[in-house]
């Protein structure tokens, strides 16, 4: 049995973290978040510690390193600008660490970790958990499959309504979060990565607090992408409907289904972390590389092949 520390307890995907720790037989031993609403933790592992300051937990980690009953893996779900000095804190401490994505927001920050992974004698894994996702994978094989110079064209579009609070937390900083290409759009453009080759080329048409858009190509596919937390945004008959959020790839113009099979996703991610997999530094450079290159890049407008749904959102009829 492998015990885990938690460092973000009360956020949004803490609970898939506590469950996957117990669905494999481990055991949570401490947490921290400057929040304490964490009232789930004790659906999973009541005895837990629980600390609000990072002082405290950085002790009670080290205390317990001492006494010979170390952490041996830190599970990292705090805000996206942290993930960097958490994870080294858990390279110190002599656990290996677990962090949610983006991994950390710039490239640099990769070949620094490398280079402490190195010293330290951990492992950093990444939570890239659509590389589990069963059509995910199909898809990935269905493209190896094709012949060589085959290139696909895809059309990606996720819009999650977000309230007014997002822009008033950490994830409405694009300093602290990288902006909404990073926060919302980082695990897709992995996807797209690892399923469809090395990155060739990115334009930027749009990249605004609540809306982003552009055009990545791939070794194998050619990709229009719109991401938006704006419910304004949304198409008018999933408005109607009364839903909030409308998640579409389209492959060659066909629908590619992926909407079920989510729920345990995490389980599989610390499964394969435990039985000696997992997908570490170098599997997470190329979507930081991606979304920091979107982050810093120019924007270019609505010129060349961009997502249909930039022309409705700009009420344009036409767009030379």
């Amino acid at each position: 049995m492998k015990r885990f520390a938690l460092i973000g307890a009360a956020g949004y995907i803490a609970p898939r973290h506590m469950k996957a720790i117990k669905d494999t037989g481990n055991r949570l031993v401490a947490a921290l978040d400057p929040n304490d609403s964490v009232g789930v933790i004790d659906n999973y592992f009541p005895d837990a510690d629980f600390f609000i300051e990072f002082e405290r937990f950085d002790r009670h980690i080290d205390k317990r390193r001492r006494m010979g009953e170390p952490v041996d893996f830190v599970s990292i779900a705090s805000p996206n600008y942290l993930h960097d000095a958490h994870i080294r804190f858990a390279l110190r401490s002599g656990a290996h660490a677990l962090c949610e994505k983006p991994l950390v927001l710039n490239p640099w920050n990769v070949d620094a970790l490398i280079d402490i992974e190195a010293e330290s004698g951990r492992r950093v894994f990444n939570v890239l958990q659509l590389r589990h996702h069963t059509a995910i994978r199909a898809l990935r094989d269905r493209v190896a499959a094709a012949p060589p110079d085959t290139v696909f064209d895809v059309d990606l579009t996720y819009l999650t309504s977000r309230g007014h609070w997002y822009g008033m937390s950490w994830k409405g900083d694009i300093e602290k979060s990288g902006g909404i290409a990073t926060n919302i759009g980082v695990h897709f453009f992995d996807m797209l990565n690892w399923v469809f080759g090395p990155r060739r080329g990115s334009v930027v048409h749009m990249h605004e607090r609540d809306v982003a858009a552009g055009y990545l190509e791939f070794e194998r596919a050619r990709v229009r992408w719109f991401l938006s937390i704006n419910a304004a945004h949304l198409p008018p008959e999933v408005a109607a409907a009364g839903k909030r959020t409308h998640r579409s790839i389209l492959i060659g113009g066909e629908e590619f289904e992926f909407s079920e099979g989510f729920t345990d996703l995490h389980t599989e991610v610390y499964r394969d972390i435990l039985s000696g997999g997992g997908y570490g530094l170098a599997d997470a450079r190329a979507a930081i590389e991606t979304v920091h290159d979107i982050r810093r890049g120019s924007v270019v407008g609505l010129k060349g092949d961009y997502h249909p749904f930039c022309r409705r959102l700009a009420a344009l009829e036409e767009v030379p």
